[in-house]
C-alpha cells in the first residue's frame, strides 16, 4: 500500500512537472512570436519569384480560377497526402476499431470501414465535392462540379484550381485530397454504433449524411465562400481550422453521440478482442496524420513543416498524458489507454496545427490527454450513453479543446491570425460561435436521418442477431 502511494505520488510530481516545462516554454513561445526580428546580413537584393499565373473572375469566390501553373514539388507532397489519410480510414481506423471489438464483430468493424470508402467516394464524386468546395452561397456551393464535370487541371491542359487556397495543384488532386477527409469524416461515427447497428440502415444513414451534414459543413468552414471560412473575406466570422476540428472531429463525434442515443445501449459488453490491432491501427494513423495536418497546408512549404511539427509534439504529450491519468487513477498503464490518448492528441492539434507553435501544441497535448481521458470516463458515465468506441469521447471532446485552444495559441507569425496570448480574444468568441453552431445543426439532422430510418427500415440489429454476432449473421463470415 505504502508503495502504492509513493507510486501516484511520484506520477503527480512527474506531471507537476511537465506543466511547469509547459508554462515556461508558453512563455517563451510568445516572447519570441513578439520580439522584433534581427536586422537581417545585408545581401544581394534579388526579385521574389513570381506568383502563378491566374486570370478569372476578379473576386475568387465567384469562379474558379484558371490558367493557374502547378508546381510539381507542391504536387508531389500532395499526392503523397492522399495516399496517406486515405491510409488512416484503410487500414488504420478499421484496425483501431477492430481490435477494441469482440472477436464476433471484427468483421462487421472493418466491413464498415472499407464500405464508407467506397459509398462516399461515390457519393462524392457525383455531388459532396460541388456542394463542399465550389462557390455558391455562404451556406452551400454550386453543382458545377457535379459528377466531376468540367475539371480544369488535367493532361492535355496542366491548368485550373478550385480556389485561392491551392492555386500550385491541379484540381484533380486538390479533389482527391478533400475526398479522403470526406471519407474518413462518416467513417469515425461508426466507433459509436459499433457491434448493434445493421449493415443496411449504416448504409442509408452515412450516404445521406455526407450529402446533408459533411458538405454544408464543409463548405461553412472551408469554401471560399463560406460564412465562417477563414479565407473568406466576406465571411461573418472567421473560424480558425486547420485541418478539421469542426469539420471533421466534432461533426462525426457529434453524429456518433446521436447514433449512441437512438441505437440504445448494447446487450452485453466484452473486453477488446485484440489490443495489438488497436495498436497497429492507432500507430497507422498517426503516420497517416502528416498527410492530414501538414497536407492541409495545400504546398509543400513551411507551414506545412510546422503542421508536422506540432503534430508529431501534441499527439506525443497527449499520448504520454493520458497514460499517465490512468496509471494514477487506475493503477495500471494500459495499451488501449496509450493508443486512445494519441488519437486524442491527433484530434486536437488537428485544428490548431497550421496556427500554433510547439509550446501551444505541448499545451494542447496536455488538455486532449488529461480531458479525453475524462471524456470517455467521467462524462460518459454522466451522460449514460453507451458509446462502444468513444466516438463522442475522443473526437467531439478532442476537437472542441483543440479548437478552442486554437483561440488561445494562435501565433500571427505562423498562420496569420493572433490568439488570445497575442491579445486577440475575438477570435476565441469566433471558435466557440464555430463550435457551436455545427453541435447544433450536426445533431439537429443526424437525429432527424437516424429517425426516419429507424421509422422505414430499423437501425438495430435483433437481440439473437447481436447475441449470436454481427459477422455471421450479417456477413456469412467469421474470424478464425
Amino acid at each position: 500500500m505504502t508503495l502504492k502511494k509513493s507510486s501516484r505520488a511520484g506520477l503527480f510530481a512527474l506531471a507537476f512537472g511537465i506543466l511547469i516545462c509547459l508554462f515556461l516554454s508558453v512563455a517563451h513561445d510568445v516572447a519570441y512570436a513578439q520580439a522584433p526580428a534581427a536586422a537581417p546580413a545585408a545581401a544581394p537584393a534579388t526579385p521574389p519569384a513570381p506568383p502563378p499565373a491566374c486570370a478569372s473572375d476578379p473576386d475568387p469566390k465567384k469562379a474558379v480560377l484558371e490558367k493557374c501553373t502547378p508546381n510539381s514539388g507542391d504536387t508531389a507532397w500532395m499526392l503523397t497526402s492522399v495516399a496517406l489519410v486515405l491510409m488512416m480510414t484503410i487500414p488504420g481506423l478499421g484496425l483501431f476499431y477492430a481490435g477494441m471489438v469482440r472477436k464476433k464483430n471484427v468483421g462487421d468493424t472493418v466491413m464498415t470501414s472499407f464500405a464508407v470508402t467506397c459509398l462516399v467516394t461515390i457519393i462524392y464524386a457525383v455531388i459532396t465535392y460541388s456542394l463542399a468546395f465550389t462557390p455558391g452561397s455562404p451556406f452551400i456551393g454550386g453543382t458545377s462540379r457535379a459528377f466531376l464535370q468540367g475539371i480544369l487541371s488535367d493532361i492535355s491542359t496542366g491548368i485550373g484550381t478550385p480556389n485561392g487556397l491551392a492555386v500550385t495543384i491541379p484540381e484533380s488532386v486538390y479533389l482527391c485530397f478533400q475526398m479522403t477527409f470526406a471519407i474518413i469524416t462518416p467513417a469515425l461515427i461508426a466507433g459509436a454504433f459499433a457491434e448493434r447497428m445493421k449493415f443496411s440502415a449504416m448504409l442509408w444513414f452515412i450516404g445521406l449524411w455526407a450529402i446533408l451534414v459533411y458538405a454544408p459543413i464543409a463548405h461553412w468552414v472551408w469554401g471560399s465562400d463560406g460564412f465562417m471560412s477563414n479565407g473568406n473575406s466576406d465571411a461573418w466570422f472567421k473560424v480558425l481550422d486547420f485541418a478539421g476540428g469542426t469539420v471533421v472531429h466534432i461533426n462525426a463525434g457529434v453524429a456518433g453521440l446521436m447514433c449512441a442515443i437512438c441505437l440504445g445501449k448494447r446487450k452485453d459488453m466484452g473486453p477488446p478482442h485484440n489490443m495489438v490491432l488497436t495498436f497497429i491501427g492507432a500507430s497507422l494513423l498517426w503516420v497517416g496524420w502528416f498527410g492530414f495536418n501538414a497536407g492541409s497546408a495545400v504546398t509543400a512549404g513551411m507551414q506545412a513543416g510546422m503542421a508536422m511539427t506540432v503534430t508529431q509534439i501534441a499527439t506525443a504529450v497527449a499520448a504520454f498524458s493520458w497514460m499517465l491519468v490512468e496509471w494514477a487513477v487506475r493503477g495500471k498503464p494500459t495499451v488501449i489507454g496509450i493508443c486512445s490518448g494519441a488519437v486524442a492528441g491527433l484530434v486536437a492539434i488537428t485544428p490548431a496545427s497550421g496556427f500554433v507553435g510547439p509550446a501551444g501544441a505541448m499545451a494542447i497535448g496536455v488538455a486532449a490527454g488529461v480531458l479525453c481521458y475524462w471524456g470517455v470516463t467521467g462524462l460518459k458515465r454522466m451522460i449514460g450513453v453507451d458509446d462502444a468506441l468513444d466516438c463522442f469521447g475522443v473526437h467531439a471532446v478532442g476537437g472542441i479543446v483543440g479548437a478552442l485552444l486554437t483561440g488561445v495559441f494562435a501565433i500571427e507569425q505562423y498562420g496569420g491570425t493572433a490568439g488570445l496570448i497575442e491579445g486577440n480574444p475575438a477570435q476565441m468568441i469566433n471558435q466557440v460561435q464555430g463550435i457551436v453552431i455545427v453541435f447544433v445543426y450536426d445533431a439537429i439532422v443526424s437525429l432527424i436521418l437516424l429517425k426516419i430510418i429507424d421509422a422505414v427500415i430499423g437501425l438495430r440489429v435483433s437481440d439473437e442477431v447481436e447475441r449470436e454476432g454481427l459477422d455471421l449473421a450479417l456477413h456469412g463470415e467469421v474470424v478464425q
